[in-house]
């Protein structure tokens, strides 16, 4: 960036009506279609504080094509603030970056007039440096914002997991875990470890493993589900397999799968029963 072209743009940035480019700014962004998040004054808001930013970075002598550096940094944190946020309110990622990039017109539009007469090379020049500037500052809201986007679907799908794999205490000393969906070694994971504290914890027995709600059972499910026995019986606790369908036994037997003395049950309420008796529990139906 030439010397004439970085105080020429220090100049526009700093002499501008900052009111005009914020209304024009907003404009823009009704225009695209682009809804500001959470709402107009916010946007505003945020769009005052990044050109305060901007104008700083420029005055400092930080070139747009440059933005990694530390003279950014202002400018970058405000970025993330407004990716993070449109992240965590479901804004799309075109809508994030739609929000910078809508002030490429108003900024466009002061250049026009301050260099109007000049040579038109110059105002070659200062077009290109803002065009810059502003796709380096959309590039870094479509990266934070993804980012952001990975890191709540990764808090949502180990959410979705345990709200999966609860751990219910049916009766004294009984533990169940209903497994609903496919089996994986993460979900066997989460699943071994909330199981053993929750035996920890209660001092239970025997737990009862429900995989009614597991739809194909392979060599895999099969030995995730030994892996999780295997570890009960560790913590000198026993368990039950229950939901055994006619289908799955016919798939465990024609796979060889040997479930090494594993007591499985066709049904929850079955598994119940049989754990009752095993703690030491007898029930007698009253006859009124």
């Amino acid at each position: 960036m030439s010397q004439s072209a970085a105080d020429s743009l220090t100049q526009m940035l700093e002499s501008v009506d900052r009111d005009e480019i914020l209304r024009e700014w907003m404009e823009q962004l009704a225009e695209s279609g682009s809804k500001p998040q959470p709402s107009t004054s916010a946007a505003r808001a945020e769009a005052s504080d990044l050109l305060t930013a901007v104008t700083t970075a420029v005055r400092s002598g930080a070139e747009p094509g440059q933005f990694e550096l530390p003279m950014w940094s202002a400018t970058r944190e405000i970025l993330e603030t407004i990716s993070n946020s449109r992240a965590a309110q479901g804004a799309s990622a075109a809508e994030t970056s739609g929000f910078v990039l809508a002030l490429k017109k108003p900024l466009f539009g002061q250049a026009q007039k301050r260099l109007k007469g000049v040579e038109p090379s110059r105002l070659v020049e200062m077009i290109w440096l803002v065009s810059t500037l502003v796709d380096k500052m959309a590039q870094w809201t479509s990266t934070t914002y993804q980012r952001s986007r990975e890191a709540i679907i990764g808090r949502q799908q180990e959410e979705l997991l345990e709200l999966s794999t609860p751990v219910i205490k049916l009766w004294e000393g009984i533990l169940a875990v209903p497994m609903i969906g496919t089996l994986d070694s993460s979900r066997t994971q989460l699943v071994m470890e909330s199981l053993l504290q929750k035996i920890v914890e209660t001092g239970s027995e025997l737990a009862i493993i429900d995989i009614t709600g597991v739809p194909t059972v392979d060599t895999l499910v099969a030995q995730h589900l030994l892996k999780t026995v295997a570890a009960i019986r560790l913590m000198g606790a026993d368990c039950i397999v229950s939901g055994v369908r006619p289908q799955i036994a016919q798939t465990i037997v024609q796979l060889g799968i040997d479930l090494q003395g594993i007591v499985t049950k066709a049904t929850l309420a079955d598994a119940l029963s049989l754990a009752l008796k095993k703690v030491g529990y007898t029930f007698t139906r009253s006859k009124s």
